[in-house]
């Protein structure tokens, strides 16, 4: 299951995230760290660093899949909302609606909105029900009801389920301290420190105290629970200012200097909310006190003052004076390289010996520097300089007028400064805009790439999970594999182990069908089986297994009669029934409609083994047979192939077989004809390494090989005097 939480590495965020971690959840983050911090969260999860207006997040949506969605990120406390009102739209109205949108798009099931007891505004009554008017007074107690709103719409129209909690004044630890904490924070500090206490008012006005571990379990108990609508979330106990300070004295003993001031514009007197509603519909209560969540939350204070302070890291950020300096300078450097310009002499003169104007590479020089706004200011310095020469040197104004050597010169220094100016922009905006894209490039790679890892890590844990899963078709891949055979011979004898594994049964048998479909003849059992010693069957004769045939479907005992395997399945080849796989005990508890479709789901696994062994027997029957004897004499490596199957099935299962030697080298098509035609559809003919003919009797002892040999004398085919037959 996957939960994101936004705001995770806040305050309640981070106690949220702490509940369902310990659930068994994965849990998700979004958060820009505004007043979160990352070491809030000590568990392993996945953190995205986005503002929740992001258009990253459909991406984190969309890989990943949440099964519930606690939105916590917002703009925090009435008073910021009052100083920063667009931002307080943007977060708690604007956020949540992108939230919607994305859970709605992307199948979450369940979407918690955490509100607050700010949409009732001031009221005189007490406890507030859900029903009681709302009235907030606040731009954020406003946002907050627009965003019930919100939930309440996206639920009616997109299907959406989703629980809106209106808490009350939530504590405990984590919570932040001076402006973004709540009272019980900051009474808290200023007693560790030794200051005095304000309080506004007279210390009589109440308020509903929760401690944040409640308020994280019954956000879990939502998640889970049918419930929708509103909530209001809460201890439901009324607790005046007068009396927490008192706790807190007790608790972190001495006496602090108490000072009432004005009682705040818009501070509600009495605050208590009805919890009656969400303690019946979510089975929920709170489990903490007011003492004891103190308890809890100063001994959380204690312990992180003790730690060692970290040094402050200091920003250098740069002072406004700094930033108008920086401004100014490019100007007070162009002024300077100005005066140096003027300074140097006579430009007709270094012009008429040296074969330069200053003036132009001063306005160059500018222009590469600084851009157009230096090289134009550059341009007119020039030309007044030009100017102040030309008068210097006994022309006078009215003259110069007339002169088109000024024109000249003042377009001249124009056209330079601007196409210096104007290409050196250009090419600044050009590198400023492929070191934004590259920026932006590089920030989105490593949230892809994030994201691909998270991915991955996923996938990896699920497949790992599939593997493990009992009975699941990750496990059955993996036993299955052990089928990976052309030899049918060796397929019949893994199956056994493969049905033992996956049903967990040991008495299971596999019998193969003769091409009449009159007789079945055992191919292999399990070794511990007690099963009756029924080296072939007639059709006839077992009803179940007429009808298996016949119908090519598994067969299930429901009366569990006597004698009969319990499950039956036919095993199909080019869409013919060559074997059948029967499972004669199993657990009862596993005797059910899902073990019987996982035992036909097995042997249809051996039936596509089997099938694709039989097509590569047939494919390479030039290269098993050899030629001449029209198919009835396995070559050597074929032969022995099969016979090593013979072995394997004899030392895991106790199955007999017999290897005859017959004496035989270069057997004519006549011989081969006669043996083969004594011999059962199951019994092979081969060539041993020397040569020799081989004749191997599946599924048989002593006495059967003594009737094949006796068979064989009858159509002249006579053993060798003195060649030993081998019985295994």
């Amino acid at each position: 299951m996957k939960v994101l939480v936004t705001g995770g590495y806040g305050f309640i965020g981070s106690h949220v995230s702490d509940r369902f971690h310990k659930e068994g959840y994965d849990v998700y983050i979004i958060d820009e760290l505004s007043s979160g911090s990352k070491r809030n969260i000590q568990f392993p999860h996945k953190g995205y660093i986005l503002s929740i207006n992001d258009p990253k997040c459909e991406e984190v949506f969309r890989s990943n899949k949440f099964d519930a969605v606690i939105h916590l990120a917002a703009q925090i406390g009435g008073p910021a909302s009052i100083e920063s009102p667009p931002q307080d739209t943007e977060s708690n109205v604007l956020g949540l609606s992108n939230m919607l949108t994305m859970a709605s798009r992307h199948g979450v099931r369940k979407f918690i909105f955490a509100s607050s007891a700010e949409v009732y505004g001031i009221k005189e009554d007490a406890p507030l029900h859900e029903t009681a008017p709302l009235s907030p007074r606040s731009l954020y107690g406003i946002n907050k009801m627009i965003g019930e709103t919100y939930c309440a719409k996206w639920q009616e129209i997109y299907g959406l389920d989703t629980v809106c909690f209106r808490m009350s004044n939530v504590y405990g630890p984590r919570q932040g301290n001076k402006d973004k904490g709540g009272v019980v924070s900051i009474f808290m500090d200023e007693l560790m420190e030794g200051h005095g206490i304000t309080v506004y008012g007279d210390g009589n006005q109440t308020r509903d105290f929760i401690y944040v571990e409640d308020v994280a379990d019954a956000m879990f108990r939502a998640s889970y629970s049918p419930v929708s609508g509103v909530y209001n979330l809460s201890a439901g106990k009324e607790s005046s200012i007068n009396e927490l300070i008192d706790e807190l004295q007790i608790l972190q003993g001495g006496d602090a200097r108490i000072t009432y001031s004005s009682p705040r514009e818009g501070d509600a007197y009495r605050l208590v909310l009805d919890n009656s509603r969400i303690m019946h519909d979510l089975d929920w209560a709170p489990k903490y006190s007011l003492h004891e969540g103190l308890h809890r939350t100063c001994n959380w204070k204690s312990d992180k003052q003790g730690e060692k302070s970290e040094q402050p890291s200091v920003s250098r950020t740069s002072s406004p004076l700094r930033k108008k300096l920086n401004r100014l300078l490019p100007y007070a450097e162009n002024l300077i390289a100005f005066a140096a310009l003027a300074l140097i002499g006579s430009p007709l003169e270094i012009t008429e010996s040296a074969g330069l104007d200053l003036k132009l590479l001063y306005i160059i020089v500018m222009g590469i520097l600084y851009g157009s706004r230096q090289s134009m200011l550059a341009v007119m310095l020039s030309v007044i300089l030009f100017i102040q020469e030309k008068l210097d040197n006994g022309r006078d104004l009215l003259s110069l007028l007339y002169d088109t050597t000024l024109f000249f010169q003042m377009a001249l220094y124009l056209f330079i400064g601007l196409v210096v100016g104007y290409s050196v922009e250009h090419r600044s905006n050009k590198l400023n805009r492929a070191e934004r894209q590259l920026v932006q490039s590089g920030e989105k790679y490593t949230f892809l790439y994030e994201v691909y890892e998270d991915t991955r890590s996923v996938k990896d844990e699920l497949q790992q999970q599939i593997r493990a899963t009992e009975d699941s078709f990750g496990k059955i891949n993996a036993v299955t594999r052990e089928l990976e055979s052309l030899e049918p011979e060796r397929i019949f004898l893994e199956a056994v182990g493969v049905v033992e594994k996956i049903m967990r049964t040991d008495q299971v048998s596999i019998y193969t069908v003769n091409k009449s479909k009159q007789y079945l003849r055992l191919a292999a059992h399990s070794s511990g089986a007690s099963l009756a010693d029924a080296r072939s069957l007639k059709v006839e004769e077992h009803p179940h297994i007429k009808s298996l045939l016949d119908s090519k479907r598994l067969y299930v005992n429901k009366e569990l009669l006597p004698g009969l395997p319990l499950l039956a399945a036919p095993v199909l080849s080019s869409g013919e029934v060559v074997a059948v796989v029967s499972v004669h005990t199993v657990e009862f508890s596993r005797f059910t409609q899902y073990y019987q479709n996982l035992f036909k789901t097995v042997v249809d696994l051996i039936s596509s083994s089997l099938s694709r062994a039989h097509a590569y027997v047939e494919a390479a029957a030039d290269r098993r047979y050899i030629d001449g004897v029209d198919g009835r004499i396995l070559r050597t490596e074929a032969f022995k192939s099969i016979l090593a199957s013979k072995q394997a099935a004899s030392e895991r299962f106790g199955v007999d077989y017999v290897l005859l030697s017959t004496g035989f080298r270069n057997a004519s098509p006549e011989l081969a004809e006669r043996i083969h035609t004594s011999l059962r559809e199951t019994d092979y003919l081969g060539l041993s390494e020397d040569g020799e003919l081989l004749i191997l009797l599946s599924n048989s002892n002593q006495k059967d090989a003594q009737f094949v040999m006796d068979r064989l004398s009858e159509k002249g085919v006579h053993l060798q005097e003195g060649v030993e037959s081998f019985y295994v």
